[in-house]
């Protein structure tokens, strides 16, 4: 059974071609972007850094959501937060890095990033 994608393109160069980029590859920019972020535990999908190996990368697109519309791309993400973290300023900074890779990787403009706290993750307390 194919897997069922959206691909969108990002730049065409007349004699040279064009570049397109698929909405699952946008979706794991996301998600590797929110998970480097401090205080980010794992995806929604419990898909932790160490577990990225094993898996592979396409899994961290679970608890990405993206719609890109005329090169403008909406971004929805769940969350597990480390506990001791603030929300409000991890979820600040998981937005920026998230907006900043997908510009960055693919040249799309980023309207929003949309930070959904699933859970927070109570193994590793900390005071802070």
């Amino acid at each position: 059974m194919a897997e069922k994608r959206n691909i969108y393109k990002i730049h065409e160069n007349g004699g040279m071609g064009a570049v397109r980029v698929a909405d699952s590859v946008v979706a794991i920019i996301a998600g590797l972007a929110a998970t480097e972020v401090e205080g980010v535990a794992s995806m929604a999908g419990n898909i932790t850094n160490e577990l990225v190996a094993k898996l592979g990368m396409k899994n961290l697109s679970k608890g990405v959501r993206i719609d890109v519309l005329e090169d403008v791309v909406t971004v929805e993400l769940n969350l597990n937060i480390e506990y001791g973290y603030n929300i409000l300023e991890t979820s600040k900074t998981v937005q920026e890095k998230v907006k900043a890779a997908i510009e960055n990787m693919t040249g799309l403009t980023v309207a929003d990033v949309n930070v959904r706290i699933a859970g927070v993750n109570m193994d590793n307390e900390k005071g802070k």
